[in-house]
């Protein structure tokens, strides 16, 4: 895996001179909405990788041309299935009540590397969710997690009960249900937030992966990071196309559009956002954030998982009125991502 890693950080180097090249023939383009910092991994390495992959596949007829999105990140999928973007990509529990099978990943404990999670999420996807039909009216190009959920607080968290009645930033999903076991006060609110709101007094902290001490510079304004072994919780993330837009093209364009996402993409986005944790945890070394990182027999992380016990039944009965057998299909992700640590 890490020759994948390596050649995905090379490669990127000299994605924009490709495909800058290629684009000039493009017969098709397609506008792809985006919404985090440029040097977010999803920027800085996943759009401009999945540019080149596209542009080559498909021999230069179809160009892709990565936009600002200045709204919310929850209406990028309404953007999309409406046609002001070809593309995009963003949380899908910042839609609640729409992706829930999805929400598999979502589950503490179950995932610790970004890249295989992701992985085992698109072909559970493919195995046990598609039929389902929470994809209508887009055409779904990947699905991936980012790294484990970890703790970024303007206190520290010396035991699991300095956590409550604490103020705390949610995305949603099942982070909402672990919120509320902790007894912290949830405030909801998307990601690109959480900086303002901590520095503001509005929060005392957030939930998010290590990178964001360095991406959404928290270290500015973090005391402390403290990282579980496991996480506290992973987010599942879409990367959509407009349905319209994927059916105009040929059938040879979509194969090979097809051809470079899929695994492919969840694979290379996981990794992408997997690796970022590393930089995000050397950010806040490095500017002074008191980084605390747990053993497998710390109380505090002996009494997270006692919390988190019966989350994986709360998902099961959370889709029960999808057209799944969720039980199945959990089991099925189980086995892909133990499959993916060998």
């Amino acid at each position: 895996m890490m020759n994948f890693k390596k050649g995905l950080i090379c490669a990127t180097a000299i994605a924009s001179a490709v495909c800058s090249a290629s684009a000039m023939s493009a017969e098709t383009t397609i506008r792809v909405a985006t919404w985090l910092p440029p040097t977010n991994p999803q920027n800085a390495t996943v759009w401009p990788m999945w540019e080149q992959w596209v542009e080559e596949a498909t021999e230069g007829r179809v160009d892709v041309v990565i936009e600002n999105y200045t709204g919310h990140p929850k209406t990028i999928f309404d953007a999309v299935e409406d046609g002001v973007y070809d593309a995009g990509f963003t949380v899908n529990a910042y839609v609640p009540g729409r992706f829930k099978l999805t929400g598999v990943a979502e589950i503490p404990g179950e995932i610790t590397d970004a890249e295989n999670g992701s992985v085992a999420l698109w072909k559970t996807y493919k195995e046990h969710f598609e039929s389902a039909g929470e994809y209508d009216g887009l055409h779904l190009l990947a699905l991936f997690v980012h790294g484990p959920g970890q703790l970024h607080t303007k206190f520290p968290v010396n035991s699991l009960d300095d956590l409550k009645g604490k103020k705390m930033r949610i995305g949603g999903g099942l982070i909402n249900d672990l919120a509320e076991l902790l007894e912290v006060t949830p405030v909801g609110a998307p990601s690109t937030k959480s900086y303002e709101m901590m520095q503001q007094g509005v929060v005392d902290g957030t939930f998010l992966p290590a990178q964001e001490q360095k991406f959404f510079r928290l270290s500015e304004i973090s005391t402390d990071l403290t990282l579980f072994p496991k996480g506290l919780y992973s987010t599942a993330f879409s990367i959509v196309m407009n349905e319209d837009v994927f059916a105009d093209l040929s059938q040879k364009d979509k194969d090979a559009i097809m051809s470079v996402s899929g695994e492919r993409l969840s694979r290379l986005a996981g990794a992408a956002w997997g690796k970022a944790d590393e930089n995000g945890i050397l950010e806040a070394k490095e500017q002074g954030v008191n980084v605390v990182i747990l053993s497998e027999d710390d109380q505090r992380v002996k009494d997270l998982n006692k919390l988190a016990e019966g989350l994986d039944d709360f998902w099961v009965n959370s889709v029960e009125d999808r057209d799944v057998d969720a039980e199945a299909a959990l089991a099925a992700f189980r086995k892909h991502v133990d499959e993916g640590k060998k």
